[in-house]
């Protein structure tokens, strides 16, 4: 699924009005009546009360068209315009003419005035501002905002939450209406996808209007949001005549002393991503571990005790996953760069070794192009730098991915990924994956997809979003609270699973 620009969006109403031979009232006829279909699957009753919010432009246009919907329904609801400005949208003005004409007249809230809510109201829309905002609301706007926001309704955002840039953050964190849930029109907005945003948007919903699809698909977008149908492209099942050499075998570097569960995570969770073989290369420590935990794991020692002094050659294998555990020692720095500097053929690097890149960032130009780099943002701070906001550390992420020819999956919500010329953004996960281990399971997961034959940036979103889906799966069974890490190995195979099911 695309992520479009604002720009982008106005372009795609525009040609889909010509297109399709209709007039944006009809337009907007069409993508309120969806978004009220929506609204009805989250209010219970039509008891329930209902305020409606509208600006005096295109947005506000959907809340009144959303209003005399509800009104007509038989919902207890209430309209409210607030005059912001005297120069009214076409749309809005027709439908403010067509809700009196229905004997519907809104209660109108000037500067200096505050409207009041009727009792016990549950549930707020919120269609004042949409997705063309350029500049603060006034300070009126914002100190109605506020009572919205300190309302205990449920605010229901139609588009966007009012007051929130598209592309660039919030003058005042006031202007900003918060919003629970956010029906967004035909495409998902780049900053519902971004932690330093997700106050305003506390989850969301894709409610298609049936705009222009030759459009959609002919123009390159500022995102990717990576779902099921995107992936059933990029993923191959297997022969029936494979053998186990045809799916690859990965290597497994890292572990220390008392850290090698991270690596025993990352060598199941590589098996169970489909790699046809897995080898282990850990300290001596962890011999007895690997080989009772995992048996279907090939397990090879370093001389030293408790740490990697050394690396085996890594041309044998298919693909090489390292970092987990393995620790930054000044000897496993060494031994590190060293093994870089043979490679000739990308690999996977998480935790631990993303941080001896850190501290010797000359190993950077080392690396082999289409590398794969997990960091999550503590990590990945030590490797760019600070940012200021969200939209900075995506430009930052980008140039850091081009100028060394990598694969960068930055780790979190939405974890996003990025070969410095486009940008992913997955559409699985939960919560309860924030937990020590996650990490090292996803690396593993990587590592196997690459070992089959994807290409690093194949193999990262095919990756990110298994690797969310069977933490999805978890969550489902264990509640987000008691997940562990290896609950998300164990709900890999239904991830597989469900990615061949076809949904209807």
């Amino acid at each position: 699924m695309k992520v479009f620009s604002t720009e982008q969006i106005r372009t795609a109403d525009k040609l889909t009005i010509e297109r399709q031979g209709i007039t944006s009232l009809s337009l907007m006829e069409r993508a309120a009546k969806h978004a009220f279909e929506r609204i009805l699957t989250r209010i219970p009753s039509k008891k329930s009360r209902v305020v409606v919010i509208c600006g005096v432009g295109n947005n506000g246009g959907d809340g009144l068209v959303i209003g005399r919907y509800l009104l007509e329904e038989g919902y207890d609801a209430y309209i409210f315009i607030l005059e912001f400005s005297k120069d009214h949208s076409h749309d809005f003005t027709r439908n403010l003419e067509r809700l009196k004409r229905l004997g519907v007249n809104p209660v109108t809230i000037a500067e200096g005035e505050r409207p009041e809510f009727p009792l016990f109201t549950e549930f707020i829309i919120d269609a004042v501002f949409g997705s063309g905002l350029s500049r603060p609301p006034a300070s009126w706007i914002r100190e109605i905002f506020d009572l919205v926001n300190k309302h205990p309704a449920e605010v229901i955002s139609i588009d966007v939450p009012s007051g929130l840039y598209l592309d660039r953050v919030p003058d005042f964190d006031d202007q900003v209406i918060r919003a629970d849930h956010c029906l967004s029109f035909q495409f998902p907005k780049l900053v519902f996808l971004l932690p330093g945003f997700g106050k305003y948007c506390l989850s969301w919903e894709i409610v298609p209007i049936g705009l222009d699809e030759r459009y959609i698909e002919e123009t390159e977008p500022l995102a990717f949001y990576v779902d099921k149908g995107y992936l059933k492209r990029v993923f191959h099942e297997r022969d029936r005549f494979s053998h186990k050499g045809d799916q690859g075998h990965t290597l497994v570097v890292g572990g220390s002393y008392g850290k090698m569960g991270a690596i025993r995570m990352t060598g199941e969770a590589a098996l169970r991503s489909g790699s046809g073989l897995v080898s282990a290369y850990v300290p001596e420590c962890g011999y007895l571990v690997l080989q009772i935990a995992i048996p279907e794991i090939m397990v090879f020692t370093d001389e030293d005790s408790k740490k990697i002094t050394s690396i085996i050659p890594a041309s044998a294998y298919s693909s090489v996953a390292i970092g987990p555990g393995m620790g930054t020692d000044e000897k496993t720095a060494v031994a590190f760069a060293d093994f870089i500097r043979t490679l000739n053929k990308p690999i996977v690097i998480d935790a631990d070794a993303l941080n001896i890149l850190a501290t010797h960032p000359e190993l950077l130009r080392e690396l082999p192009a289409g590398s794969v780099l997990t960091p999550h943002p503590g990590e990945l701070k030590r490797l760019i730098g600070n940012w200021d906001d969200d939209l900075q550390k995506i430009s930052k992420v980008k140039e850091f991915s081009k100028n060394y020819a990598v694969v960068v999956v930055v780790k979190g919500a939405h974890t996003m990924i990025t070969d410095g010329k486009k940008l992913y953004f997955n559409s699985t996960g939960n919560p309860g994956m924030a937990t020590g281990g996650s990490g090292d399971i996803l690396t593993g997961v990587i590592a196997g997809l690459i070992a089959q034959g994807y290409k690093g940036k194949q193999a990262a979103m095919l990756g990110v979003y298994l690797h969310g889906l069977a933490g999805d799966f978890a969550a489902e069974r264990q509640g987000e609270e008691a997940m562990v890490a290896t609950d998300i190995i164990a709900h890999l195979g239904e991830a597989f699973i469900d990615l061949l099911i076809d949904d209807y």
